[in-house]
């Protein structure tokens, strides 16, 4: 649980622990503690829907706190009041509308209760590609792409540094990237779609962190190969997961050059337009997706 979460759930149990009883009799047992949601933010900004469990902790009558479940027309029952409305509104927001009704029929003066969401079902995101296990995954309070990413197991090898975000629209909902979509996020053509730099994101660029909306899609794109050839000591096909990757950090992919390999000879084979070309390399040029890199054999 992150140090936020951890602080959130500390005072949450403080306040419990300090709230006057109401009334005489045997004391009552303590109410349950709110649960913080999966991605470890409090998700005060989270906006409720159907189907949504939401824990109401109720410090001035303990009895009155329980589970409720939101229906689909967006409401719940709550004792005392019936039938309230909560579509659309934060958690926040349910927590005032909850205060306004209870004083406005007489009940309570200032009362003090903590809505929280114990289970996520109204909301959800999509993550498909090169991640370890696809799926839709609940959204939860303010989540952002790392918390997603890391709900579906992490990035495969095979991905590649970029991810595309499609948030939703009034279309119907994409099952697969289209081109067109991944054009659009590089000329910053829709503002429907988002591209993600996620070696920079590995490196603590927290712009790259996006912040996810209900229905989004998370792409994790496959990582295009360069094919590595001749004396090198695993011959065969390798993902470019990251840009501007050198002859040499190709061969060391292959496991580097074999004691028969010339480095001094190396050649890349390139199809631009539809033709071959041959191309002389040195070890410190850039190698393109697709491209093969020959190693060949020393003459003594």
């Amino acid at each position: 649980m992150s140090g936020r979460a951890g602080a959130w759930v500390l005072v949450a149990l403080t306040l419990g622990a300090t709230a006057p009883a109401s009334g005489q009799g045997p004391p009552q047992a303590a109410p349950p503690t709110p649960v913080a949601p999966p991605g470890g933010q409090p998700g005060a900004n989270y906006v409720v829907g159907p189907q949504d469990v939401l824990v109401i902790t109720f410090y001035d009558q303990p009895e009155l706190t329980g589970k409720f479940t939101v229906e689909t027309d967006g409401s719940f029952t709550f004792p005392l009041i019936g039938r309230v409305n909560i579509g659309g509104m934060t958690l926040r927001g349910v927590e005032a509308e909850l205060r306004r009704e209870l004083v406005n029929r007489g009940f309570f003066r200032d009362p003090q209760l903590l809505v929280a969401v114990e289970s996520y079902r109204s909301q959800r995101i999509y993550i498909v590609g090169e991640v370890r296990t696809p799926g839709a995954y609940p959204l939860s309070g303010d989540m952002r792409l790392v918390e997603a990413l890391a709900l579906a197991g992490s990035t495969l090898p095979t991905a590649s540094g970029e991810a595309v975000i499609v948030h939703q629209s009034d279309q119907s909902l994409v099952l697969q990237p289209t081109s067109a979509a991944v054009a659009e996020s590089r000329d910053g053509g829709s503002d429907n779609v988002v591209r993600v730099d996620l070696r920079e994101l590995e490196n603590g660029d927290l712009t790259q962190n996006v912040q996810l909306r209900s229905g989004d899609t998370i792409f994790v794109l496959r990582a295009e190969s360069v094919y590595v050839f001749g004396q090198v000591r695993n011959p065969g096909a390798y993902p470019l997961r990251q840009k501007n990757t050198t002859v040499l950090q190709a061969l060391s992919l292959a496991g580097g050059v074999s004691d028969r390999g010339a480095t001094g000879r190396i050649q890349i084979i390139r199809i631009v337009d539809g033709k071959k070309q041959e191309i002389d390399a040195d070890l410190t040029d850039f190698v393109l997706p697709r491209d093969t890199i020959i190693v060949p054999e020393r003459f003594f």
